[in-house]
């Protein structure tokens, strides 16, 4: 029969073994949503915290998603895309970066189950692309614009993304500071380009997290260089940054010089301290009496200033580096009221430069700590606050009402991704000790009645009106989390096979 079937110009009817495809196809699933159940724990503010061990042995304790995936080592390739999804939300939007990562692990496990049901992997993906698009514009919609005049929205927002982390109890204080800092670097005519190198933080151990301040200058985590008993504090500053050593000159090639009289020994010696005094005195002739040396009299210095640092310190002096003793001009300094070397109270010291003239969109913040685990910490919470305030259930409900308009699979893959975004509301509902089913379903309830700010109060343990608790979040942290989720699932869902190449 099948040679008369070939006969007849019809050709045989051939057998493709799909399961290999699959498999790999789960195999990647499953080692993605392993990294988005280790975080999970970490999400909302009775999340867990992780401790990290290195294997330099340093010990890092955080719920920042970023930082845990980041030192998580993930040997499957799948698994390192959610890695990569949380770094890309961190440089998006800044916080989310647990949020992103259990959304994407939820819309994973709904895609599994539609994969099981015999959906084909394209449809599944143009469908949750058509739902994110439609997810980003309801969001739009339910967004509430904030002013920057507004400070008081923008220190809940800061407030909001404190919360969660393990310097909570100090939010009150982070929070205004953080917005602060923004506002004073921010150019009214652009508002969108807020760029966060502008806002230098310095780390000091020592102290309480009470004691961080911001300070409208620059802070140097440095004690003043004064061997020669030079000054601690210098009033009606006139400020040098200099990228040269004041040091004798050296040769462009390695030679040795061979001095056989002491004679000629103290003659070099004696040209040398003639030559550095030649460059102090030009240094002293253009009027400079503080002293910025990236490498290492009555001049206050301080030396060993990071070469990454040499940027924002001319910025925020309105000055010019000097990389030669010849171009030391007096047009080239900085001015400021008062450079001073402070004492704090556990032994250490800083270098404030306060007063600077026409100072740059610059400013510092000190962040103090009792030991480095919580100044590591603070320091992440405070980068996670600044970037909500640069950029500012309902969801799923409307999700679903728009599956039921369309047509066929579609509206069927699209009603399953809406009901795994319900994944936020549990995981927060779980890490609070409370029943996530009585909550979530009691949630729906509210959103069916109208309820649209209705949400999980995780302090009370029921849902109220979260816009009255002032707990709100920049749409920026949401749209990118759906967009970015949506993405790397896609991408996940596309992959049928893994090549390795030796």
């Amino acid at each position: 029969m099948a040679a008369l079937a070939v006969s007849m110009g019809r050709s045989p009817e051939t057998f493709v073994d799909n399961k290999r495809k699959d498999e790999i196809r789960m195999a990647n699933i499953a080692a993605a949503q392993s990294v988005a159940d280790a975080v999970r724990t970490s999400l909302g503010p009775k999340g867990m915290d992780k401790m990290i061990s290195t294997a330099s042995g340093e010990v890092i304790i955080t719920n920042d998603g970023a930082t845990i995936l980041n030192k998580m080592e993930a040997r499957q390739p799948a698994a390192k895309f959610l890695v990569e999804l949380s770094k890309s939300q961190d440089v998006v939007a800044g916080d989310g970066t647990t949020t992103v990562v259990v959304i994407a692990g939820a819309l994973l496990k709904a895609s599994l189950d539609l994969l099981t049901s015999g959906i084909h992997p394209t449809i599944v993906s143009d469908s949750l692309h058509k739902a994110s698009v439609k997810a980003v514009e309801i969001l739009s919609a339910m967004a509430i614009p904030v002013e920057l005049s507004d400070r008081d929205s923008l220190v809940k927002s800061a407030s909001t993304s404190l919360n969660s982390k393990v310097v909570s109890q100090y939010s009150t204080l982070l929070a205004p500071l953080a917005v602060d800092a923004v506002l004073s670097v921010v150019d009214p005519d652009k508002p969108d380009l807020v760029d966060l190198r502008d806002i230098k933080v310095v780390k000091k151990l020592g102290g309480t997290i009470d004691d961080t301040e911001m300070v409208k200058g620059l802070v140097f985590d440095k004690k003043v260089s004064n061997g020669a008993g030079g000054p601690t504090r210098m009033e009606n500053a006139k400020i040098g940054v200099i990228q040269f050593q004041i040091s004798p000159p050296k040769t462009d090639i390695e030679q040795s010089i061979v001095v056989s009289d002491y004679l000629q020994m103290d003659r070099i010696l004696k040209e040398e301290r003639n030559y550095i005094l030649g460059m102090i005195k030009k240094i002293k002739s253009a009027g400079c009496n503080v002293l910025l040396i990236q490498r290492a009299s009555c001049i206050l210095v301080i030396k060993d200033v990071e070469r990454d640092e040499i940027e924002f310190i001319t910025k925020t002096l309105n000055c010019l580096p000097i990389s030669n003793i010849e171009h030391f001009r007096t047009e080239k300094l900085g001015n400021a009221d008062l450079a001073e070397e402070i004492a704090l109270g556990d032994g250490g010291k800083i270098v404030k430069i306060t007063g600077i003239k026409d100072m740059g969109r610059t400013t510092s913040v000190l962040v103090r700590g009792s030991n480095q685990l919580v100044l590591d910490e603070a320091e992440r919470s405070l980068h996670d606050a600044l970037c909500v305030v640069r950029c500012l259930i309902e969801l799923s409900r409307q999700l679903v009402a728009w599956a039921k308009v369309l047509q066929g699979m579609e509206g069927y893959c699209v009603k399953s991704f809406a009901e795994a975004l319900e994944i936020i509301p549990c995981t927060l509902a779980e890490n609070a000790g409370l029943n996530p089913i009585t909550i979530v379903t009691e949630l729906r309830n509210r959103h069916a009645q109208g309820e649209v700010n209705a949400g999980i109060n995780v302090r009370k343990g029921q849902i109220t009106n979260i816009l009255k608790e002032n707990v709100v979040q920049p749409l920026l942290v949401s749209t990118s989390a759906i967009s970015l989720a949506t993405e790397c699932v896609r991408m996940i869902l596309k992959i049928d096979d893994i090549v390795t190449v030796r």
